[in-house]
């Protein structure tokens, strides 16, 4: 029965997959770009419930520009977020090779970083100010690796830069994945070497996956240190995971 409903879901999920490329490819060259995250956040919604796994929100996203601050559990992290509130995402470079996927992730405005490349993180830090700048919502993940959810990575704070140079507010969110059978479902976390169909499968069975969305107070950036930012933000998002 688990494998069956599992089918059914990857099933529904490629159907999703294959109209969000046809989005990509037929609508996107003409519309504006609020139009395009708009059916970012209807898309987004509509694979999670393909998956079977239900949305949580707590809280709101304040109007205006925004960066958005989360711990990273899971590529379904981008899609949770943008269910919510849609948003252009910092990724690591590889996601970008990712077959079908990646171009997708790319016309939905991604930036990516080589993070092996130290200097490659300013590049990325001027292109989140540019965004924050024209008064859009960026969102990034500062551990820069996935955790198994159970905690938080320590927060690296190059990317905070770019919300304090243009006095933007951060606002920290607290992602956590559960299921019928644990508080904290080992299905969603795509962790060591996990591939992308393995993550598929075991999402898929898992039994009435649900993650949280709780989105936090925002945080004023004036003036302040990115090192001292980066730790209210984790402290921020600890304290709500501890709690859930």
């Amino acid at each position: 029965m688990t494998q069956l409903r599992a089918a059914w879901r990857l099933g529904l999920a490629v159907l999703s997959v294959l109209h969000g490329l046809l989005i990509c490819a037929l609508l996107f060259p003409w519309l504006k770009a609020p139009q395009r995250m708009r059916h970012v956040g209807a898309w987004s919604a509509r694979t999670l419930k393909a998956l079977g796994i239900e949305l949580q929100v707590q809280g709101v996203v304040r109007p205006g520009p925004v960066l958005l601050v989360a711990n990273h559990v899971s590529w379904l992290d981008i899609l949770a977020i943008n269910a919510v509130q849609p948003a252009r995402f910092v990724s690591k470079a590889d996601v970008r090779r990712w077959p079908v996927l990646g171009w997708m992730v790319e016309c939905g405005g991604t930036l990516f970083i080589e993070r092996e490349r130290a200097r490659d993180a300013m590049r990325v830090v001027h292109q989140v100010a540019q965004a924050l700048q024209a008064g859009e919502t960026l969102a990034v993940f500062p551990e820069g690796t996935t955790s198994d959810g159970h905690g938080l990575l320590p927060f690296h704070a190059n990317l905070l830069q770019a919300a304090i140079v243009t006095e933007t507010p951060a606002q920290p969110i607290a992602l956590r994945y559960a299921d019928a059978d644990h508080a904290v479902s080992p299905a969603a976390a795509y962790i060591d070497d996990t591939t992308l169909v393995q993550s598929l499968w075991w999402i898929a069975c898992a039994p009435r996956l649900r993650v949280d969305v709780v989105v936090l107070a925002a945080e004023g950036t004036r003036h302040l240190d990115r090192r001292a930012l980066a730790e209210r933000l984790r402290e921020s998002i600890s304290a709500s995971l501890a709690g859930c």
